[in-house]
């Protein structure tokens, strides 16, 4: 059994003053991968923005345990070199950084400073998951992101995922402005990742990615609370019903 996990327990979040999260609950386990689903504001991406550290949301009550490990005592550098990864919507545009250098210098920031990782290794392992994501060589040597079409974008948080090997992996809507061959592929590069050394956590709006992810459970998010949680079926059946289903099945929330 896996030592990996990420325990969140009544979290509240305010933005502004503004409670967003009203008491959120979950718990991904090593291996298994969670699908949170939900309408716009419904609290999904305050979610992970809070898990990460960002400073505009205010954690007021609960906790999140990140193997054992209480996450809002670590800085947000600190959360991610113990193993938390967070695989953005809308990836920032680097200028004047490579994506090579940038990925090197990312890893050898989660190694003891007197082991980096030599350029011989590191250029076979970028080769490698370069290839399976079907990713141009040539993109290693670009300025990170920068002139990447949305495809490209994400493609390349995949390829951050795959070489820094977080211990819980958070997808901001990694599906949001892919096509179909896209998305088959970067769902495909999230399946060769699956081990019992990483969970992972999809926030979506759709069905169509989890096709190809098929979550172990899917949560479904409604004014900051986690009002139901199933297998993919529940995924099939929101898309088929919509969400005001859910919200006749939990009444008013």
């Amino acid at each position: 059994m896996s030592d990996v996990y990420l325990k969140v327990e009544d979290l509240r979040v305010e933005v502004e003053g503004k409670e967003i999260l009203k008491g959120v609950s979950l718990e991904i386990k090593g291996g298994e991968v969670h699908a949170l689903m939900g309408p716009n504001g419904s609290g999904k991406s305050t979610l992970s923005y809070a898990l990460a550290g960002h400073p505009r949301y205010e954690v007021t009550s609960g906790r999140a345990l990140l193997n054992g490990e209480d996450l809002f005592e670590m800085e947000v550098d600190e959360r991610s070199r113990a193993g938390l990864f967070l695989c953005f919507q809308y990836p920032s545009e680097i200028s004047g950084v490579s994506m090579a250098n940038f990925l090197r210098t990312a890893i050898n920031a989660r190694r003891p400073k007197d082991d980096p990782i030599s350029l011989l290794e590191f250029g076979k392992l970028l080769r490698a998951h370069m290839e399976k994501l079907e990713m141009d060589p040539n993109f290693a040597s670009r300025y990170l992101n920068e002139g990447f079409s949305g495809g490209e974008k994400k493609r390349s948080e995949i390829l951050q995922m795959a070489l820094l090997k977080p211990h819980i992996a958070i997808l901001d809507e990694t599906d949001s402005g892919l096509d179909i061959d896209a998305l088959k592929i970067v769902a495909q590069g999230v399946n060769s990742l699956k081990s019992p050394e990483m969970g992972v956590l999809c926030i979506t709006h759709y069905q169509r990615i989890l096709r190809y992810l098929e979550p172990d459970i899917v949560h479904i998010m409604l004014d900051g609370r986690i009002v139901e949680s199933g297998g993919k079926e529940l995924a099939e059946t929101l898309e088929q019903r919509g969400y005001d289903w859910i919200r006749e099945q939990v009444g008013s929330v």
